[in-house]
């Protein structure tokens, strides 16, 4: 994907609101090789390509404006700061990457398909929203298919089970889990335990004998 980048001299909290304020976003471009180049993109153009996607896992043809001459970088995000509050984009920090060299990101992860325990009345557990993989970039997928079809009540859903797409490879434990069918909850009803009535044993009254 496209995006275009204008570099930028000023920095700091007050030219950064002022570049937000026209519509703008303060960047940063760097890599294993580059010094760090202050960089200000659309922030109508960077929303519309994340909306509903993974910020991590796209590559970008960053095409960056300097002295009237346009620099072709291929990146991914490396970080991107939201307002805790509205959720806007505050900054955002690109990485130079090689087309030849592997990279290692988080995919997310789509569980498809009704398990066999949900359908028996079991609740199906997520553990694991993304998986972090290496690949090289031109095998990055926006998202993993995961079946669960098969889960009973009780059964989990490791790494290790997953068939994972061409040129994709985990970086994570193989035993950990993805997703879990558990029992289904009891309701109140079923927790009311009927109060067993218990009767107390009788004792014997003794009875003193009266001297005369």
């Amino acid at each position: 994907m496209q995006l275009g980048a204008k570099i930028r001299t000023e920095t700091g909290k007050g030219p950064a609101r002022k570049l937000r304020s026209m519509g703008r976003l303060p960047a940063i471009f760097y890599g294993p090789e580059i010094k760090p180049i202050m960089l200000s993109i659309d922030y109508m153009q960077i929303k519309k390509i994340l909306k509903g996607k993974s910020a991590e896992n796209i590559i970008f043809d960053l095409r960056i404006d300097s002295d009237e001459k346009i620099q072709s970088k291929k990146v991914m995000i490396k970080e991107l700061q939201r307002d805790p509050v509205t959720r806007d984009y505050l900054h955002v920090d690109f990485y130079e990457i090689a087309m030849g060299k592997e990279v290692e990101v988080e995919i997310p992860v789509d569980l498809i398909n009704t398990p066999i325990g949900v359908s028996e009345g079991g609740i199906l557990e997520v553990a694991r929203r993304g998986l972090r993989v290496t690949c090289m970039p031109e095998d990055m997928v926006d998202k993993i298919d995961i079946d669960v079809s098969g889960l009973d009540i009780g059964q989990s859903l490791h790494i290790k089970d997953i068939a994972f797409p061409p040129g994709l490879k985990s970086t994570e434990d193989e035993n950990l889990t993805i997703a879990t069918v558990i029992a289904p909850i009891p309701t109140a009803e079923e927790e009311e335990v009927e109060e067993e009535e218990v009767e107390e044993p009788e004792g014997e009254e003794i009875v003193g004998e009266k001297e005369s």
